[in-house]
Formats: C-alpha cells, structure tokens, sequence
C-alpha cells in the first residue's frame, strides 16, 4: 500500500519529511518552494488516491501560481505537527 492511498499516511509521511528538512537546516522559504514543486508534481503526474487527494488535485489545477503557493503553504502548516519528531 501506498502512502498515497490514506489521507492520514500521506500527511503523516509529509510531515515526517518537514521535520527532516527542518533539522537540517533547511529554511523555510526553501521548504515553501519544495512544497510547491512537490504539489505541481502531483497535480500533473500522479492520479489521486483519495478524495482529499483529488480535492487538492482539482484546486491546484484552476489556481494562479500565486494561489498554488499558498495551497503549497497551507499544505506545509497542515503537516507541521503531523509527522514523528
């Protein structure tokens, strides 16, 4: 099964991967733009798995640049506290 199969693995995956690039050292406007080419990525390439997936899919899709940032964004603010420390 795949990450990308559950809602809650898929945030708890993400949010794991903040938390590394975080300890690392990685800023936060980096971060924000990894985010943004992760959701471009998906949005283009990868058929969603869930309906919270598609939800974001079809979103992304009819967004400006400027509103995919901020999904990109609020993606990140949602796993923040998701992923083990």
């Amino acid at each position: 099964m795949s990450v990308l199969d559950n809602w809650d693995q898929w945030k708890g995956f993400l949010g794991d991967r903040l938390n590394h690039a975080e300890h690392e050292g990685m800023d936060n406007g980096a971060i924000s733009q990894l985010a943004y080419e992760i959701g471009d990525y998906l949005a283009k390439e990868v058929e969603a798995k869930n309906p919270q997936e598609r939800v974001l899919a079809d979103l992304w899709k009819v967004a400006s640049p400027e509103e995919q940032h901020a999904i990109a964004n609020m993606m990140v603010k949602l796993v923040q506290n998701d992923g083990t420390h």
